[in-house]
């Protein structure tokens, strides 16, 4: 297939991120919930006014101060996450136009844990607590670390070890062994996220909790060296043409299909690169001698065929 950036994005499962209709809908989705997590701020700041005056016991609203309070921390730190989700996605286009997928998947990443965070000191000053109060509070700290070792939280905080210790980039492909998988897992790394960390392989993804990724052995696989080739192509001949007769009589099994970039036009010649890749690097060599066969048969002018 013709070697384009969108096909090195497809290779490392990146086409949903950069998909225009999934970051259309993202954009939409953050410019409604922006607003709207400001708006549950500024209600719950004049609370008082729009629910009744506080009782001569403090500012308990009749009884509601502590469901009022409550519901609005759950609502903000919703809030937080979906837009963190969002901000995310609507910046990865960018992102990866500007940079290479692993940069672009780390500051991606940060940006989403940095918005969270953000959302996280909003709800917990709506709740009363201070940073002063969480690094003093010794009850409060340890249901923090507490949780911590559960399910959500430790998936953040494995996702930040995994970004610091980087055992893996973005667009790398690894196989995964051990710990809670019962198995192993095999595909390219095509996402970081604040929970799980995606795996294409082939047109599938899979997700795999951070917690996980980070108690597992993570072993680096390293693709064989491509073959590559230069013709020129017969009069009448396309690029698709070609495409179409390499895929049908090259036996040795690739990883991928062969890709055509077109070099060169120059009146009515083409000149391209030819470039496939062997599953296994000892059938290099009997890759490059199809290779080689098929494309001297195929330019091969019509006047020089017996």
């Amino acid at each position: 297939m013709f070697e384009t950036r969108s096909q090195a994005w497809k290779e490392v499962g990146l086409l949903r991120q950069i998909s225009p209709r999934v970051v259309k809908r993202a954009r939409v989705e953050a410019l409604l919930l922006v607003p709207l997590f400001v708006g549950v701020v500024i209600l719950f700041e004049n609370r008082v006014s729009l629910i009744g005056p506080a009782s001569r016991h403090g500012h308990d609203l009749g009884g509601l101060e502590a469901p009022v309070q409550i519901a609005t921390v759950l609502v903000l730190v919703i809030l937080g996450w979906a837009i963190a989700r969002d901000v995310g996605r609507a910046l990865g286009p960018p992102l990866f136009r500007r940079l290479d997928p692993a940069t672009a998947g780390t500051v991606g990443f940060l940006i989403r844990l940095t918005t969270v965070v953000v959302a996280l000191v909003v709800a917990l000053d709506v709740a009363g607590v201070h940073a002063q109060t969480l690094a003093l509070g010794g009850a409060f700290t340890a249901v923090i670390f507490g949780l911590a070792a559960q399910q959500t939280l430790g998936n953040v905080i494995a996702g930040t070890v995994l970004l610091s210790a980087r055992p893996f980039r973005v667009g790398e492909r690894v196989r995964l062994q051990g710990g809670g998988l019962a198995g192993q897992i095999e595909g390219t790394v095509s996402s970081l996220g604040l929970l799980y960390t995606t795996f294409s392989r082939g047109d599938d993804s899979i997700l795999v909790p951070n917690s996980v990724v980070l108690n597992v052995a993570v072993l680096p696989l390293r693709e064989p060296d491509a073959v590559n080739l230069r013709a020129r192509l017969r009069a009448g001949m396309t690029p698709g043409d070609l495409q179409e007769a390499l895929e049908k009589s090259l036996q040795t099994p690739l990883r991928g299909s062969p890709r055509i970039t077109l070099e060169e036009l120059a009146g009515e010649e083409v000149v391209v690169s030819i470039a496939a890749t062997p599953r296994r690097s000892a059938e290099g060599r009997q890759l490059a001698s199809e290779l080689l066969d098929v494309v001297s048969r195929e330019t091969r002018s019509r006047a020089e065929t017996p």
